[in-house]
């Protein structure tokens, strides 16, 4: 009884070191081999290797023991000898005397002619209910052996390694998945960004896509410059995107959100105790973008002492964190963006002309939308497009007059607010077409200058009527007749209509 237990007990403590092993390292085949050495040194398996399957036809070694270099490169099919039989049939197989077992083929390890016999055991691999590979092993010849309970041990055991390579594989498909997307987002970012996509044809946008592609390819400094709204974080993405650093980060800061004391450690990084909160070591933004582009949106807003600092960095590639002497070296590009006047910082004395010369060395002026007026339907288009296919709508046009607000609106806001406006015009719309009574108030009224009217009932009613009528001309190209159709009136009720709301029929013949 007490031999019994002590088995039992050794058993244990093996399969408790097999666990250690398959589940102490990423290396499969390290922990394979792992397994097969405590196997040998544990239960005198002197002589071990762990077979799989690849596609699902061949038996290959991934791990063995005692076996030589030329033994390690034995494959077996299928239904062919004992291994091929187990991994085939999901059974087990014991050959008590390997000498007299013709099934045996012998190309991992030659059994035959040697001065002792050996015992062969071979159980099934398994994941699930899925067969995947084979664990064969020697054992020196016993007469009388009860080969039951080592059999259910190496069947626990190969279970075991067949989570591990399951779990394996799992990682390697979630590793190449991941790699796939990154690849996938990453063309995915440079077609976005790819400057002839974007949207505008204007003399001033020509100009900023001959600027792109003159300095994207360099590594030159570039300041982006215009109002706010215009565009200018796109065109650093179409910088970065179109250039030999585009496989490596692009990092934002955006110096206008960040309080002055926070500014400093999210560029430079900081490390643990550098100040009261620092419990661990943290990169900066310019750490993070090494390789790559680091983009500093509204760098007008920095301090005058990160300002400093930015300037040595710039001049040096070199900086440390808040609270270390280890200088770090980088080799980042700096693309900055600023919607405020510079030179009248520098003469107000809120930033460095020294720092200005350095970001200045090639500007980039984006003009805004009320100087692009050709862009402004562009613009609006692809809102339409993008916003309807976002919201599940099947919006196809928009009506002449709301063109007509469109163009004739000065957008404070630039293309931000005319992406808002189109974004809200689809999300109220009810129909296939955008009409002036779905756009903002700020575009129907003088809302926006703070001269804004109310507006009568019979007001709103006649303003929308207009609109109907206007857009079955343009349908018809003035044909007034087709237009009374079409609204499912008379040509007689059309024509007072016309009359009463001056609308000029002549120009829609085109």
């Amino acid at each position: 009884m007490q031999a019994e237990e002590s088995r039992e007990t050794k058993k244990l403590n093996t399969l408790l070191e097999l666990n250690k092993a398959l589940t102490g390292t990423l290396n499969l085949k390290h922990s394979l081999h792992r397994v097969l050495e405590i196997l040998e040194q544990r239960h005198g398996m002197f002589r071990s290797t762990v077979m799989l399957l690849r596609g699902d036809s061949e038996l290959h070694i991934e791990a063995s023991n005692g076996i030589s270099a030329e033994g390690q490169r034995a494959h077996y099919s299928l239904g062919e000898g004992i291994n091929g039989r187990v991994a085939d049939s999901g059974k087990s197989i014991v050959i008590p005397q390997a000498s007299r077992e013709p099934m045996l083929l012998n190309r991992a390890a030659q059994r035959k002619g040697l001065n002792e016999e050996v015992s062969y055991i071979c159980v099934p691999i398994t994941t699930g209910r899925k067969t995947i590979g084979a664990l064969g092993v020697d054992l020196r010849f016993k007469k009388d052996r009860d080969y039951d309970p080592i059999v259910k041990f190496l069947r626990v055991a190969a279970c075991m390694i067949g989570q591990a390579v399951r779990v394996e594989r799992l990682v390697d498909a979630e590793t190449q998945r991941l790699v796939q997307e990154n690849i996938h987002l990453r063309e995915e970012l440079r077609e976005r960004y790819d400057f002839s996509n974007m949207v505008g044809s204007s003399g001033g946008m020509r100009q900023v896509y001959e600027q792109i592609s003159q300095v994207a390819s360099t590594n030159t400094t570039v300041l982006i410059r215009g109002e706010s709204g215009t565009g200018k974080e796109l065109i650093a993405h179409a910088l970065h995107y179109n250039s030999p650093r585009a496989k490596k980060p692009f990092v934002k800061v955006s110096c206008a959100a960040l309080p002055d004391t926070l500014i400093e450690s999210e560029l430079f990084g900081y490390e643990k105790g550098a100040f009261t909160g620092a419990q661990t070591r943290k990169p900066g933004r310019l750490e993070m973008a090494e390789g790559g582009t680091l983009f500093l949106d509204e760098v007008g807003d920095l301090n005058l002492a990160t300002q400093v600092k930015l300037l040595r960095v710039i001049q040096t590639r070199e900086f440390e964190r808040l609270g270390s002497t280890e200088t770090i070296k980088i080799n980042v590009r700096l693309i900055a963006a600023t919607n405020k006047d510079l030179e009248k910082a520098i003469a107000e004395g809120s930033f460095r002309e020294d720092l200005y010369y350095r970001l200045n060395v090639f500007a980039i002026f984006v003009p805004p939308l009320r100087e692009r007026k050709p862009d402004v339907m562009a613009l609006a288009d692809y809102f339409l497009e993008k916003y309807s296919k976002e919201h599940g709508k099947n919006i196809r046009r928009i009506s002449t007059p709301a063109i007509d607000m469109l163009m004739s609106y000065h957008w404070p806001g630039n293309v931000r607010e005319l992406e808002n406006s189109m974004e809200r015009s689809v999300l109220v719309c009810d129909g296939n077409v955008i009409y002036g009574h779905h756009l903002p108030p700020t575009l129907q009224t003088a809302e926006a200058s703070g001269t804004a009217v109310r507006v009568s009932l019979t007001e709103a009613i006649a303003s929308y009527e207009k609109d109907l009528i206007q857009d079955a001309l343009k349908m018809t190209r003035g044909n007034r007749s087709k237009a009374a159709r079409q609204l499912n009136t008379t040509e007689r009720i059309l024509n007072y209509k016309v009359k009463k709301y001056g609308i000029d029929s002549r120009r829609f013949r085109k």
